[in-house]
């Protein structure tokens, strides 16, 4: 019996999720949690053979959940099921040590396969996004400036970010025009939509 963690913070698409795989003669959910932050105090209490873990959750998103999974209880095997299929967090996610990545509009059978695959120690990645993430490419962005446009994403001034990051305001003057030019973006707002739908953010 293959005993499961299913992390997500939507109650009916956990609920959902947690009938089909019960569903399967060798699969079984043993623990259900809203929070990304309570990941790991789950699947240590819970025992669980696999994660399931969704990206945008409260407390800790599924990414850095899975870091922490993977650097706490090594022997969990880790899927990240979401509804943002986008390449660079397949790319996050797998720097994190997740072993499988689908999205949320995959077939059933694809979810309880990847299970079963993942625990025999194989990698499973939706093959559009695989092929997508490759099109694109790495991520261009240094881990200051992601940080220097999240604080921008919200539309605070090079001042407000500088005293935020506790940087110059040239320095993020600097790095800026760095995403800029990187994501070949019209303008910093720009380059926050094209980082963020690209899953740099």
């Amino acid at each position: 019996m293959i005993n499961v963690l299913l992390a997500e913070d939507q109650a009916m698409v956990r609920e959902a999720l947690a009938a089909l795989l019960g569903l399967e003669e060798d699969i079984r959910v043993v623990a259900q949690v809203a929070r990304g932050d309570e990941v790991v105090e789950a699947v240590r209490a819970s025992g669980a053979d696999v994660a399931l873990l969704d990206i945008e959750m409260p407390g800790r998103d599924g990414l850095a959940a899975a870091a922490e999974l993977r650097r706490a209880l090594p022997g969990c095997r880790i899927v990240i099921l979401t509804t943002f299929g986008r390449p660079g967090y397949l790319r996050r996610a797998m720097e994190a040590g997740a072993d499988a990545f689908l999205v949320k509009d995959a077939p059933a059978a694809q979810l309880a396969d990847a299970v079963r695959r993942v625990l025999r120690g194989e990698r499973v990645i939706d093959p559009t996004l695989a092929a997508t993430a490759l099109s694109v490419g790495a991520d261009p962005l240094t881990e200051r400036e992601r940080d220097v446009l999240r604080a921008a994403s919200g539309g605070s001034t090079v001042s407000e970010i500088a005293t935020l990051l506790r940087l110059s305001e040239g320095t993020v003057r600097n790095h800026l025009s760095s995403c800029i030019g990187k994501t070949h973006a019209r303008n910093r707002a720009d380059a926050v939509r094209i980082a963020h739908d690209n899953g740099w953010l």
